[in-house]
């Protein structure tokens, strides 16, 4: 069991729980787990959302790389994606963004990427964690001139921004319309300003709102887990497509002119119908986690498509699409990863996506939407002991129940099991074709584990 990193890097209350302290030694150690292998003095990239504990995590995180002897180049603001796209780009060593993602303001978080801009695997967290505990950071001390310096550099954001005027440019003029008209909603984080800058400069008619961060409104009733703000803004505006991205920019979910929420499993169907019309689909498949609705199972199957499903986290989704060089995956959340662009998700990236696709094939983007049937989904949590939560898999009552509910499915219908990885709880998700009846069936395997799991 990791002791700091849980299933995407380090996250917990800022300045209390993720203390200035502990961030100086996640630093002190990342920089040496991950530039051990290097013959140069190495360069660390750093940005943050809005949060307002940014730049208290960001001056202990500078500390620890600048104690090591890293150079360090600050980023500022600036989306997940961006971070991750720069730090290829500029032969960076490592980089890392200081995020808690899509909750709320008072948390905050770590997450590495390699010099390939990639999330660093579980076992290189497990590594700087054994660092952290091993006594070693004291020898890790640069002295005198090998102390490392710092730099700002805050208009790298215009390379990213440039990224996406080079690939989308000429194919979205060419299909533009003037009735085509986005609702953005930045959840007062680190698109705030980007997105409209990317919009603005590929000729996009748009309309924005939550874009003005103030330090504490990061995801407040806003952004990709909170869709009804935006809902209600294209319904009542007449606009065209609604987009959500998170706090940190590396996810999208999107709105239909009808109101209704396109989630990224529909994002991955439309998007790859797309790229297999074009013939760019590697291997004709999509890559998605075991927590993808059954509906996506169904549209590949019915669209000689292949789906391949890992354990929940977008960090598995790229490392099967790497091991077997597939260039599409995603999460039902909105993460979704286009590996011929940026191999982490990308929130602007995958709503240009769906743009692009809307405008060339001249629909509505509620039409798109229904090229997938999404069955009913339900998710409830078991309370359970902390020390017990995996042992659902031994309880031969428990193994029972499930077996039960799937036989009585034939095949329509699924349940998935899922310990928190950062809490006493047991995730219990079921699907079939009738709300009410998995809701029940849901309860019923809840209450069991809660009793058994005590």
């Amino acid at each position: 069991m990791r002791k700091y990193f849980g299933t995407d890097g380090i996250r917990r209350i800022a300045n209390t729980e993720l203390t200035p302290e502990l961030v100086y030694k996640v630093a002190k150690a990342g920089a040496y787990v991950l530039s051990k292998h290097t013959d140069h003095t190495p360069t660390i990239l750093i940005g943050r959302d809005t949060r307002l504990s940014g730049t208290l995590i960001e001056s202990a995180m500078t500390a620890g790389f600048l104690s090591y002897g890293a150079k360090v180049k600050l980023l500022g603001i600036i989306p997940t994606p961006a971070v991750a796209y720069l730090t290829r780009k500029l032969k960076a060593d490592a980089s890392v963004v200081i995020s808690a993602s899509h909750n709320t303001f008072e948390f905050n978080g770590i997450k590495f990427f390699s010099n390939k801009g990639m999330k660093i695997p579980d076992t290189l967290e497990e590594e700087i964690e054994e660092v952290m505990d091993s006594g070693k950071l004291e020898e890790l001390t640069a002295q005198n001139e090998k102390i490392g310096v710092s730099e700002y550099c805050f208009d790298l954001i215009n390379e990213y921004i440039y990224f996406f005027r080079k690939n989308f440019d000429d194919t979205i003029e060419k299909h533009l319309r003037d009735d085509f008209v986005v609702g953005i909603d930045t959840a007062n984080g680190a698109t705030s300003v980007v997105a409209e800058k990317v919009f603005k400069d590929l000729g996009i008619n748009y309309r924005i709102i939550n874009n003005t961060p103030d330090g504490i409104n990061i995801n407040e009733n806003c952004g990709s887990t909170h869709l009804e703000n935006l809902k209600k803004f294209v319904v009542d505006n007449k606009l065209s497509l609604g987009i959500a991205y998170d706090g940190d920019g590396d996810r999208c979910l999107a709105i239909d002119e009808k109101g209704n929420e396109i989630d990224g499993d529909k994002l991955l169907a439309i998007i790859s119908t797309n790229m297999r019309k074009k013939g760019v689909l590697n291997e004709n498949t999509i890559v998605a986690t075991i927590m993808s609705n059954l509906g996506l199972n169904k549209y590949a199957e019915n669209n000689g498509l292949q789906l391949l499903q890992t354990k929940v986290g977008d960090r598995y989704v790229l490392e099967e699409m790497l091991k077997k060089g597939y260039n599409l995956g995603g999460e039902q959340s909105g993460h979704v990863i286009l590996l011929d662009y940026n191999p982490t998700g990308d929130g602007i990236l995958t709503s240009l996506m769906l743009i692009q696709t809307i405008l060339e094939e001249n629909k509505k983007a509620s039409e798109l939407a229904n090229i997938i049937n999404l069955y009913p989904q339900i998710l409830i949590n078991a309370k359970v002991n902390e020390n017990k939560k995996y042992d659902y898999e031994k309880d031969d009552d428990i193994k029972k129940a499930i077996e039960d509910v799937e036989k009585e499915f034939a095949g329509n219908g699924r349940v998935v099991i899922r310990p928190s990885g950062t809490e006493p709880l047991v995730r219990v998700m079921i699907e079939g074709e009738n709300q009410e009846y998995i809701t029940k069936r849901a309860k019923e395997i809840v209450t069991l584990i809660e009793k058994k799991l005590k």
